[in-house]
């Protein structure tokens, strides 16, 4: 089969042929229809996020399921599909009590494994990962859900859930921060949007955003205080850096909720935060990672009826040729024109 494939960190990714992937026995392979490129993948390429080399990218994918394990029983060749970017293995009791995101032997797409910039990728514990796509749902729109979209519904609803009405500031216009936007906005939150580039805030106040906040300007911390009368109800830290973390739990008021989202790596992963306004302010925080199979229908529902558009998001679909310079490309500043899509032509 065809699959984007680099063989060393930093080198540009070639498409090229490479053997086919087993398809594990509780497990399925699906033909890949399209599959997003995201920054994440780009921290793997560069080796933030070491992997095995050679390594096929990818984990934000969307396909019919081509081929079905032995121990596979509720899922049919011809099925639909997205799965989570983490993979549960289904036995243990994180899984079978719904949170197979945090998993201790938990699989990924285009990290622990090859992943899905390629005509077929594999996925473990398919009767735990694998989510039906509802008709109205196309291919690209599902590849866009991604991990961006569903951590940012997960950090909003599955910590402190966000009420009609309630701050949500979103520290970080990237894609994951401006699918908070939109998701928040969706959810009848008031959102201020926090960042130092004048076209993602741009973007952020067309996708529902009262207030924007220019951080390169003015305090970010100060500016979202005055405005939302207080403090946020919560939080998100969608950039993931020592400045926007700090920001995002000095901005809440008492009895809010801080939710890191964006990835802290290497020299950044331990950063200083103001844990004497977590105990003065009874403030909560918590961490976001990605969200599990079981709880996409309530995001996919709202996906279907229109009343979420991932779609909006999406700036460019490109062909599986491309895959390789567009990763690579991630090495500049992104703009706030969108994501990018992989559809993946393959035959069969």
């Amino acid at each position: 089969m065809q699959a984007v494939v680099f063989t060393g960190y930093g080198r540009t990714p070639q498409l090229t042929r490479v053997a086919v992937p087993d398809c594990p026995e509780d497990g399925v392979l699906v033909r890949v229809g399209a599959t997003g490129v995201c920054r994440s993948d780009w921290h793997a390429w560069r080796g933030h996020d070491p992997v095995a080399l050679p390594h096929v990218p990818g984990h934000e994918l969307a396909g019919v399921v081509a081929q079905i394990g032995p121990a596979v029983t509720g899922w049919e060749v011809g099925d639909r599909v997205t799965a989570p970017f983490v993979c549960g293995c289904g036995r243990c009791d994180f899984c079978t009590t719904g949170n197979a995101q945090v998993c201790p032997d938990q699989t990924q797409p285009g990290f622990t494994g090859p992943g899905s910039f390629a005509e077929l990728v594999a996925i473990h514990a398919a009767d735990t990962n694998l989510v039906a796509l509802p008709d109205p749902v196309d291919l690209v729109t599902a590849a866009s859900l991604g991990c961006r979209f569903a951590t940012a519904f997960r950090a909003l609803t599955g910590h402190a859930p966000v009420h009609p009405g309630d701050w949500v500031a979103v520290h970080g216009c990237g894609g994951v921060g401006l699918s908070a936007v939109m998701i928040a906005t969706a959810l009848g939150a008031r959102v201020v949007a926090v960042d130092v580039a004048e076209p993602a805030l741009r973007r952020a106040r067309e996708l529902g955003a009262e207030v924007v906040v220019d951080a390169a300007r003015e305090d970010p911390v100060a500016a979202v205080r005055d405005v939302t009368g207080g403090g946020a109800h919560l939080s998100l830290d969608a950039l993931g850096s020592p400045a926007t973390a700090g920001s995002s739990v000095r901005c809440l008021r008492p009895r809010g909720a801080h939710v890191q989202v964006g990835l802290l790596l290497g020299e950044h992963s331990t950063p200083p935060l103001p844990i004497d306004l977590v105990v003065a302010r009874e403030l909560s925080v918590h961490g976001s990672h990605g969200m599990a199979a079981r709880d996409y229908p309530a995001m996919m529902d709202l996906v279907a009826s229109g009343a979420l558009r991932p779609d909006l998001l999406v700036a460019e679909v490109i062909g599986l040729e491309d895959a390789g310079a567009a990763l690579a490309a991630m090495d500049h500043p992104a703009s706030a024109g969108g994501m990018t899509v992989v559809r993946v032509d393959s035959p069969g």
